[in-house]
């Protein structure tokens, strides 16, 4: 062993007492992954209603593919996803509150202030630290 070895205690077997090993996340941020979750069931619904016909037109479908593309760079913490997923739930949350502006639907009403909140998580300098 050297001399640097020695003198160095990070690099002692021997640990001091007081001090405790470094947490290992197995997920850093668990919102990500619920908003992530939302967004690919958001993406399910919406493909669902162009496959049934009745609900939304077929140009929809460009809507739930850029949802699934950002739940999935969500998971992986990237910058560019972020940026989709908090634009699509504010946009979200700015239909659903304007549709219960106008037709007094309380579901819209619902899934707006749950858009909303997923929008001021995101903004959280926590979460934009972490993404890469």
């Amino acid at each position: 062993m050297t001399e640097e070895a020695r003198n160095n205690p990070a690099d002692s077997p021997h640990k001091p007492a007081g001090v405790a090993p470094p947490r290992r996340e197995l997920l850093p941020l668990p919102g990500l992954a619920a908003i992530g979750l939302y967004l690919l069931v958001l993406a399910g619904i919406i493909i669902l209603g162009v496959v049934g016909g009745r609900h939304y037109p077929p140009l929809f479908l460009l809507l739930a593919a850029a949802f699934i593309t950002a739940a999935a760079g969500l998971i992986v913490l990237l910058r560019w996803a972020w940026a989709m997923a908090l634009a699509a739930v504010l946009l979200l949350a700015c239909y659903n509150l304007w549709i219960f502006s106008t037709l007094h639907v309380a579901p819209a009403l619902v899934q707006g202030l749950l858009n909303l909140v997923f929008f001021l998580y995101l903004i959280r300098t926590e979460v934009r630290e972490k993404l890469r």
